[in-house]
């Protein structure tokens, strides 16, 4: 069995081999970016969430001490400790110390 191909049929296959490489390079580029847009919003929500747990059980807390008065001692700490934490976590979230993203092709440290 012989293949009897001609030049054209040959510049025609190399095209649409060449053609499928392209798409697929840029569905996998498609890809990876939506898949760290995901990561990234991600992040958001998962915080969200965090914070939300966190502010109801330091609202527990001074809700309980506040119900039950006498000792103001007690009351000072339970309504100071959550504004230093708030405090230290805010200040850390507002300072920018990394970038995430990386302006590289190829990905790796050169």
């Amino acid at each position: 069995m012989t293949v009897n191909l001609t030049p054209t049929q040959i510049l025609a296959g190399i095209g649409v081999l060449l053609a499928l490489i392209v798409v697929w390079r840029f569905g996998a580029r498609k890809a990876r970016r939506a898949a760290d847009a995901a990561r990234a919003s991600a992040r958001v929500v998962s915080l969200a969430g965090r914070v939300l747990f966190t502010g109801a059980a330091f609202v527990g807390v001074q809700w309980l001490v506040i119900s039950h008065p006498g000792n103001p001692t007690l009351l000072v700490v339970v309504l100071s400790v959550p504004d230093l934490i708030a405090a230290h976590v805010l200040t850390r979230a507002l300072t920018v110390t990394s970038l995430d993203t990386t302006n590289r092709r190829g990905g790796g440290r050169r």
